[in-house]
């Protein structure tokens, strides 16, 4: 069936069809220069230098990787500690990292690409194009004895907007917060993050849509498969596998070369090792309900729009720059800065947890109250991050990105994130 999907793609791409639209803008490359080149303190940025130091000394992360750019200028990419303890193997900064829920964003690009095409609206039910998904249901009761449950019809269609949003009603199976939903999926065999199975979105999807919802669709925010739905209607509506898609129309035209599902052999060495604490010290984190080395090893199928890309601090910052830039870099336009500028509008309302930030179509983005709180950025920064512990955020006004990028498991001291945020931007001099 894959050889057949990409027989069409090379078919496709021979008529233009799937061909990227070049822009009248063209932004330069992300270089690196000095940090006076663009406002930056150096003085201030060698703070950043020694928080990671000494989180890593301290042993809050075995490893770090970081990056701030300013103006398409890339001021500061460093790496510190250990990739993998157990082997000694030293972190180099473009070593690669599963990004986890940072896919994310890049799947609701690829949707918003083809929305960008008139393929469809984004307040069009997802059945009109999984027919699975008709007349969903929501949970009413749940026996814990033998796992049974009762449903009752949703009081309206799971649209697109609510996937992008996680406003589906959908859960997230082995992470989901409530116990019920967890022992459904698990019962359905849903695969949802990462896997060295022989698995295929399609099939996963198609399952899922036949589970009860956690509520009516549109009336609360649960983080959610639905961005996973939403890789398989990029297969649906462009006639490729979600993994071609993403490789020829994303990563290929803005240089992501290191952003995968999977890896070859010869970037197995590049990948980092995710590590918990064990005793005080740096361990492996075992295989559990997912083998860890999953991107380099086992079937290689399964593609998940959520969860199941990795890549490296300097190609997600190339990805963020294509934003800061209006959907547009080094001459190739992926979105138009209308799109962006809806994709940045607050699509959650007052459904998403606190008022430092809301919900867009791809992104949180932050809040006039989350940027008086301080640390966060202006208004209109646009962040996320992923469940292997990468943070990411990309503000407008400054035209600042900082990436920070740690790969762990289990219970840590980890105070980098908000450290590295905050430092970030106390650099800027200008």
């Amino acid at each position: 069936m894959k050889q057949f999907f990409f027989a069409l793609l090379i078919l496709f791409m021979g008529t233009g069809l799937f061909a990227q639209t070049k822009s009248i803008q063209k932004s330069p490359v992300l270089t690196e220069a000095s940090p006076e080149s663009v406002g930056i303190s150096p003085e201030r940025l060698a703070r950043i230098d020694q928080m990671c130091e000494e989180a890593v000394s301290e042993g809050q992360v075995p490893g770090i990787v970081t990056l701030v750019a300013r103006d398409g200028i890339i001021v500061h990419w460093k790496a510190y500690g250990l990739a993998c303890n157990e082997e000694g193997r030293k972190l180099k900064r473009d070593d690669i990292f599963r990004i986890a829920s940072q896919t994310k964003a890049i799947t609701s690009t690829a949707v918003m690409m083809l929305w960008e095409e008139g393929n469809f609206q984004l307040d069009d039910p997802i059945s009109k194009y999984i027919p699975e998904f008709e007349n969903p249901q929501v949970l009413s009761s749940f026996e814990n004895n033998d796992t049974t449950w009762t449903r009752i019809p949703a009081n309206k269609e799971i649209t697109i907007r609510h996937l992008l949003t996680h406003t589906s009603g959908i859960g997230y199976g082995m992470v989901d917060g409530d116990e019920r939903m967890k022992m459904i999926s698990q019962k359905a065999c849903i695969t949802e993050l990462f896997t060295t199975e022989e698995v295929y979105i399609g099939d996963v999807v198609k399952r899922l849509a036949k589970l009860p919802l956690h509520h009516h669709p549109g009336e609360k925010y649960t983080y959610s498969m639905g961005v996973d739905v939403l890789g398989y209607l990029v297969e649906v509506v462009s006639g490729m596998p979600f993994d071609e898609f993403l490789k020829t129309r994303i990563f290929d035209p803005l240089g992501m070369n290191d952003t995968r599902f999977y890896f070859p052999e010869s970037k197995a060495d590049r990948l980092v090792a995710v590590q918990r604490k064990v005793d005080g010290k740096w361990k492996k984190y075992p295989v559990t309900f997912y083998d860890p080395e999953y991107p380099v090893k086992g079937a290689k199928t399964f593609f998940s729009g959520g969860a199941g890309l990795s890549s490296t601090a300097k190609d997600y910052a190339t990805f963020l720059q294509m934003y800061l830039n209006g959907g547009e870099y080094n001459g190739v336009r992926l979105l138009s800065r209308t799109t962006v500028r809806s994709m940045m509008g607050n699509q959650s309302g007052e459904l998403f947890p606190g008022i430092e930030r809301y919900h867009g179509l791809a992104f949180g983005v932050v809040t006039p109250e989350g940027q008086r709180k301080g640390g966060w950025g202006s208004t209109g920064t646009f962040d996320w991050g992923g469940y292997f512990n990468t943070q990411y955020f990309a503000d407008p006004a400054e035209n600042i990105i900082g990436i920070i990028m740690k790969q762990t498991q289990g219970p840590t001291n980890d105070q980098t994130g908000w450290k590295f945020r905050q430092l970030v931007f106390q650099t800027i001099d200008d």
